[in-house]
């Protein structure tokens, strides 16, 4: 085991699902930590409640002398704190690297796909805990019941032989892992500023996969591209019963799919399936993947990190199992590369509400500028009304009209919004403060 507790780092983002886990860790392994974001969040209260202490906005100031200093690819060039590490002579650590000398202390299950990976992961070691396995792990995702005490987590640092890693094929920093058991859940294109075709991005993942010893991929989907499979292979589908029994607390196809993929990966390291699929009936799901809000009246409000055509549509089917009387889906596309891409498949896959409200794009760390001139969540909106055949569908460029718009028709139209409606918020960025605020505010 490497001896942790010589090292300085400083996270410039501490505050991102990723970035945050991984201070955990090196804090928790004996490290001195340091690290900025620029706003304050959930994660941030985390780290605090862990003794550690980040700064809210970037700053040159908050740049310790000697440290190490750790980025992710959403920072950019111009970060002063980055900035001063350069003019230092210091060469950024990309989380991807940190990630990989960490999972490289112990036996890596590294869980990577388009569509499923936090939640597969976040399976994988919730069953590895509950038969003995006590693995270290890192989930892009806030997990209720893996932190002390009961309590949400997102990394953590087992005594167990296993770690079990989400891999990120966002920026190719999962090719950075080494995976003793790797998991493919599926393959499509989604970030489209890094990957210049579905080519590329199979060639990515079977570099991937490459080096396990067992791989586990899809029954239902073509996986002829790994050109080489492991020593073993597992195959999983959510929709058949499978040798376990399998009894989930949260909906939906998808979500049976990913218990599937975990216990398969369960198997290939050589543990018990039968245990550890029971373990899973308890499983309470990660925030933001259909966590429920709190309601409205009689209208249910419910939160996903949807941002991916399949995803949403994954989404709005398991949501439909809850037999709503019935389902607002209320939409914000994220990044204006993406909403170019799949304008179209998002109108189709909002299809499956009875309404659709769409928002303007969350750009996160894109501008609409060059070839993304005159993209916006118009477009998502008019194939949605082009797909729903007169099903309403609202254009509510701002949250604060969203926020509006909705209020006023939720309270004014009782009898056509009463008990089994369920509204949803969708999308990766900031709109799940609109569903708390409809949850929460007072109605009149």
């Amino acid at each position: 085991m490497t001896d942790w507790s010589g090292r300085r780092l400083h996270f410039i983002g501490i505050g991102g699902a990723g970035m945050s886990g991984l201070a955990l860790v090196c804090a928790r392994l004996g490290a001195t930590v340091t690290g900025s974001d620029r706003s304050e969040s959930s994660y941030m209260g985390r780290l605090r409640e862990a003794g550690l202490d980040p700064a809210v906005g970037h700053d040159a100031a908050n740049l310790p002398e000697g440290a190490e200093v750790v980025v992710s690819t959403a920072i950019s060039a111009d970060n002063p704190e980055l900035a001063l590490a350069r003019e230092r002579g210091i060469e950024p650590i990309h989380r991807g690297q940190l990630l990989a000398e960490l999972c490289a202390e112990k036996r890596l299950i590294a869980i990577a796909g388009t569509h499923g990976k936090t939640t597969t992961t976040a399976m994988t070691v919730w069953a590895l805990r509950a038969i003995g396995a006590d693995p270290a792990f890192f989930v892009g995702g806030e997990v209720p019941g893996l932190g002390p005490d009961g309590g949400t987590a997102n990394a953590g640092w087992g005594e167990g032989e296993w770690v079990v890693a989400e891999a990120d094929e966002s920026d190719a920093s999962f090719l950075r892992l080494r995976p003793e058991v790797a998991v493919v859940t599926n393959v499509e294109m989604d970030h489209h500023s890094h990957w210049g075709s579905l080519a590329e991005l199979h060639e990515a993942f079977a570099a991937f996969a490459g080096p396990a010893r067992g791989v586990v991929i899809p029954a239902d989907e073509e996986m002829g591209w790994l050109s080489r499979t492991g020593d073993e292979v597992a195959r999983f589908d959510g929709r058949s019963p499978g040798p376990e029994e399998l009894n989930m607390a949260v909906p939906g196809e998808h979500n049976r799919r990913n218990a599937r993929a975990a216990l398969a990966a369960i198997g290939l390291a050589g543990l018990d399936m039968g245990p550890a699929a029971a373990a899973l009936a308890s499983f309470r799901g990660v925030h933001r993947r259909l966590e429920l809000k709190g309601a409205r009246g009689p209208v249910s409000i419910y939160d996903d990190y949807a941002h991916h055509p399949t995803e949403v549509r994954a989404a709005l089917s398991a949501l439909r199992e809850l037999k709503p009387s019935r389902l607002l889906a209320v939409f914000q596309p994220h990044l204006y590369s993406r909403t170019k891409a799949l304008a179209t498949e998002f109108g189709a896959a909002l299809a499956l509400a009875d309404e659709a409200f769409v928002l303007d794009v969350y750009p996160a760390r894109e501008a609409p500028v060059g070839d993304l001139a005159g993209v916006s969540g118009l477009q998502v909106a008019q194939a949605a009304a082009t797909r729903m055949g007169g099903g309403p569908v609202w254009w509510l460029p701002t949250a604060e009209l969203a926020q509006r718009a909705l209020a006023s028709r939720l309270d004014e139209n009782p009898h056509a919004y009463g008990e089994g409606t369920v509204l949803v918020t969708i999308g990766a960025g900031d709109i799940f403060r609109l569903g708390e605020q409809l949850a929460t505010e007072a109605v009149t």
